[in-house]
């Protein structure tokens, strides 16, 4: 697994390497320490996971994650900060990246990059639990609207808890081949891009 590392406080940087290279099945390919270098490392190295700190000087993680993101919209890239703030949530989400943890959480650094890796969603419990809070809706969400029907809605909501395909077969008695299919057809029905999209628009319109 390839890893790049962006923060602006070099031994917060050497701290993550030194962290996430305890693991052998984790190599980290590059540090960079602003912005600017996220993008031009990226664009460079197209690690496996971008691990980014949101507040730096000259260009911010989110700036950097954004555009990133809009030419490679299949980049998985983990923010990594000291601010909870909701702003910094909300961007966050929107931009699509596939995780938000902070930083004081140094147990669960590896595990929410392996988790990105092999393509789930990660946001930390502080995170997540001002989710329903930032996305509560003020009316009825439609389904009907979209064509989504009861067992689609089923996955959608264990999607938003951000479980895996296995664990959402388990969960809904399915095989994970017709999970794929069903989050591959919301996907479609609601022109959204991947899983975190569609975790977001759940929490945003149905919570």
């Amino acid at each position: 697994m390839r890893i790049v590392i962006v923060d602006d406080d070099q031994i917060v940087a050497i701290s993550l390497k030194t962290i996430l290279e305890a693991d052998e099945e984790i190599e980290v390919v590059a540090c960079g320490h602003d912005g600017e270098e996220a993008i031009e490392l990226y664009e460079k190295e197209k690690p496996d996971i971008l691990l980014m700190d949101i507040q730096m000087k000259k260009v911010t993680g989110l700036y950097a994650a954004e555009e990133i993101m809009k030419k490679y919209p299949e980049a998985a890239i983990l923010l990594l900060t000291t601010f909870s703030d909701d702003e910094y949530i909300l961007k966050a989400l929107d931009i699509g990246v596939k995780g938000y943890i902070l930083k004081q959480d140094f147990d669960g650094i590896v595990p929410a990059v392996k988790a990105v890796y092999c393509g789930q969603s990660v946001f930390g419990g502080e995170i997540v639990s001002k989710m329903p809070v930032l996305f509560a809706a003020k009316n009825e969400f439609d389904f009907s609207a979209y064509d989504i029907g009861p067992k689609e809605q089923e996955v959608m909501a264990q999607v938003a808890l951000g479980k895996s395909n296995r664990e959402i077969a388990e969960t809904l008695f399915l095989s994970e081949g017709t999970v794929r299919n069903y989050i591959s057809t919301i996907l479609e029905k609601l022109s959204l891009r991947d899983r975190t999209q569609l975790a977001v628009f759940y929490l945003k319109n149905v919570v």
